[in-house]
């Protein structure tokens, strides 16, 4: 190897390790010993161990390290998994949204943190990247990280201290379309020798601005005495709204004798939001054939809310001989919900109401879980645990619905026991078997009266990887699962919401349902994985599941509501609709470019590709696939690090194309394309200070939504376009 390319290899921040068979010293002329043959030297970085985990784990995993969540400069959580291989984020560019993995819809991907299930609230917006450790994301199930997780699991393993490392700070700020944001974070690493540990603070204030235009054409059929009607309505929506915030996490690790080890991790989440807006409405309308006068009507909005939570894990491992381990971990946490809306109409048309919502919920939650690990002979490690878990809701609402109702209490109860086996087969196989079962109890009170939903599940689980040749690269991964998705809360004893417009096919009121079914699905999953000698990764991986007992979410007509008896009515409500069916390919390429082609540039690429097809197999074609579902997407990204000046350059373009998806007879659904890029740039004055830029969103395009139904002698159809602009970040990154 040439030394330009050797030191180029080596000074690289790369995604793929270095390594080179060190040659034999030379010997000095006065010593006549043999010269000891070191054999292979590796040189890894970062990057390479989180490959070298996910390759060495016999359960499909992939593993996000430090050295890629600061890579981007993103400012949450969310916009680093966005570029992850099949993981989706619902929503407007930029405007963040639920997590999905495989096009899956929300409550399909199980989110964990430090190993237990997020409390009630917590979104994964909330978190910043300088707050976790790594994140290891589990294409499938296991009986230890639990079953409710249809798509997978993402688990954030939140940041651990090293006393030797500096403290590190972040402070910088974004424009978007006019408006300026700020945020400091703050990492700082305990010196002390008792405990080993970190602590970080997140702060910010975020404006964000919006301005959003929906079209509604509706037409009336003639029935009986009701005329035949047709109207054309267009609402403008602008307002500004203003997050405050402030994160703080800390992890605090305490080593004892005999192997005991106590970890503890509190987290908290503060925030605040506020907003104004105003909106902008017009009707034409035409009766049997005559026009109508224009109609016209505005409303100004105001939007209050603040969410605080705070929660505190803890960790207990004791060692009782090298191949026995018992760990303990618990949860406590309270999170409170407070939410004002008002809107208030200029005038009595009907096009908009003036109403008043408020909300105001506490919730209080608790786990705790034991587990035993014990290595066995033949090369079985046996893993077994009990989990109990306990939440408790109290909620306060106004009376939207009819006078002195709106009220809620809950409660859910679950408990889940488990057991598993990883063994080494032989030198080509290893296996992963478990199996779970998880009962459920969900009890509420709302302005219906008592509701109740009890389910139970037993979920056999298999992985297994087959490696060729023991010593080599390429291995071959199998699993065959049965996992679940329960309803939520909300879905079953949430309390009923009027719409916010004038009663519509597309602008329904909602209601819960107490009797839904979990859904259940068998999967299998089947990839083939290269690790590269310079620690890169190729990857192709297909999937399955059958779903039964689908919920979505389903629009009926009905005169018997209690808020409007003998009205007509649209109401949505979740249902369970039948069966469903859905399959993928995802495809992954991680390498440096030199190692392709050696002429080239040292440039890292990461880049992904994913198919998804899914069918509802109640619902007719075509377009029956499941909510939220794109075709596909897909993820090419560059990293590079000019030598003659301390800078690395990088980007990522993100694609997903636009769909259509048929809900039921009556419902379709429109989601238009996406295409993110990002761009960054990274200017290091030392290896204590660096300026990043980051622009976000660098070519901004419209993001364009749609709501369809025709039946029972009506047809409506929605079609909402969201603005959405760049948003330019300029940061200082310091070590101290």
């Amino acid at each position: 190897m040439k030394p330009s390319i050797l030191w180029a290899s080596v000074s690289l921040i790369s995604p793929l390790a270095w390594s080179q068979t060190a040659p034999a010293p030379t010997a000095p002329p006065a010593t006549t010993a043999p010269v000891q043959d070191m054999g292979r030297v590796e040189i890894k970085s970062n990057r390479d161990n989180d490959t070298e985990v996910r390759r060495q784990s016999t359960a499909a995993k992939i593993v996000i390290g430090r050295e890629e969540l600061d890579k981007q400069g993103d400012s949450t959580l969310g916009e680093v998994l966005k570029r992850l291989p099949g993981v989706t984020i619902g929503g407007a560019p930029g405007r963040g949204g639920a997590i999905r993995m495989r096009g899956l819809g929300g409550g399909y991907t199980q989110i964990l943190m430090d190993g237990q299930r997020v409390p009630p609230g917590f979104s994964i917006e909330s978190i910043t990247p300088e707050m976790v450790e790594k994140v290891e994301i589990l294409r499938a199930p296991t009986a230890e990280t639990g079953a409710r997780a249809i798509a997978g699991t993402i688990n954030i393993v939140l940041r651990e201290g090293i006393r030797a490392n500096p403290d590190d700070l972040k402070v910088g700020s974004s424009f978007e379309h006019g408006h300026r944001s700020d945020s400091v974070n703050w990492v700082h690493n305990l010196k002390s020798e008792p405990l080993n540990g970190t602590l970080t603070v997140s702060a910010m204030n975020a404006w964000r601005p919006e301005d959003n235009t929906a079209e509604v054409d509706t037409e009336v059929d003639a029935m009986g005495q009701t005329p035949a009607w047709v109207s054309h309505r267009i609402r403008n929506t602008v307002n500004l709204g203003r997050r405050e915030g402030l994160n703080a996490n800390a992890r605090l690790m305490w080593r004892g004798e005999e192997g005991r080890t106590m970890i503890l991790m509190p987290f908290m989440v503060y925030s605040e939001f506020s907003s104004l807006g105003q909106i902008d409405m017009t009707e034409s309308k035409t009766v049997n054939g005559v026009s109508q006068a224009l109609n016209s009507d505005s409303a100004i909005t105001n939007n209050n809310s603040r969410f605080v939570m705070t929660r505190l894990n803890g960790q207990w491992n004791q060692r009782f001989s090298a191949d026995s381990r018992f760990e303990f971990k618990f949860g406590l946490g309270q999170s409170e919900y407070n939410y004002r809306f008002s809107q208030l109409a200029a005038a009595n048309t009907g096009l908009l109401n003036t109403l008043q919502e408020s909300q105001s919920f506490r919730d209080l939650s608790q786990s705790w879980n034991g587990k035993l690990s014990q290595v066995l002979g033949s090369g079985h490690q046996l893993v077994s645990g009990v989990e109990l878990e306990g939440v408790r809701r109290t909620e306060l609402a106004n009376a939207e619905v009819v006078d002195d109702v709106g009220n809620m209490s809950a409660r859910t109860q679950r408990w889940a026991a488990y057991t598993q086996d990883e063994w080494r087969i032989n030198p080509n196989w290893s296996a992963h078997a478990g199996i779970r079962y998880e009962s459920i109890l969900t009890e509420g009170n709302n302005e219906e009266g008592q509701r109740s939903n009890k389910s139970a599940v037993l979920t056999p689980l298999l992985h297994a990887v087959w490696k060729p040749i023991p010593e080599g690269r390429d291995q071959v991964r199998m699993s065959l699962t049965k996992s679940y998705k329960t309803p939520t809360l909300f879905d079953l004893v949430g309390k009923s919401a009027l719409s916010r417009e004038a009663n519509s096919p597309t602008r329904t009121d909602r209601i819960s349902n107490p009797g839904l079914k979990p859904e259940l699905a068998v999967g299998i999953d089947l990839a083939v994985e290269r690790y590269l000698a310079g620690g890169g990764v190729l990857s192709a991986n297909v999937f399955r599941r059958n779903i039964s007992d689908l919920i979505r979410y389903v629009t009926t007509e009905r005169y018997d509501t209690l808020w409007a008896p003998g009205q007509r009515r649209f109401v949505s409500s979740p249902t369970n609709v039948g069966d469903a069916i859905t399959q993928g390919l995802e495809l992954e390429a991680k390498f440096a470019l030199n190692q392709v082609w050696s002429e080239a540039l040292p440039v890292d690429v990461r880049s992904n590709l994913s198919f998804f097809n899914s069918k509802v197999l109640d619902v007719l074609g075509p377009n029956n696939r499941l909510d939220q579902q794109p075709k596909m997407t897909a993820n090419l990204g560059a990293d590079y690090r000019i030598r003659a000046v301390p800078l690395t350059v990088g980007g990522n373009m993100n694609i997903n194309p636009d769909y259509t998806t048929r809900r039921s007879l009556q419902q379709w659904n429109y989601q238009g394309a996406k295409r993110v890029l990002d761009v960054y740039g990274v200017w290091k004055f030392s290896p204590a200070t660096s300026l990043r830029l980051t622009i976000s969103n660098l070519v901004p395009r419209d993001y364009l939504t749609g709501t369809t139904y025709i039946g029972n002698g009506i047809s409506e159809a929605s079609n909402n376009t969201a603005r959405n602009w760049q948003n330019v970040q300029l940061r200082l990154e310091m070590k101290i």
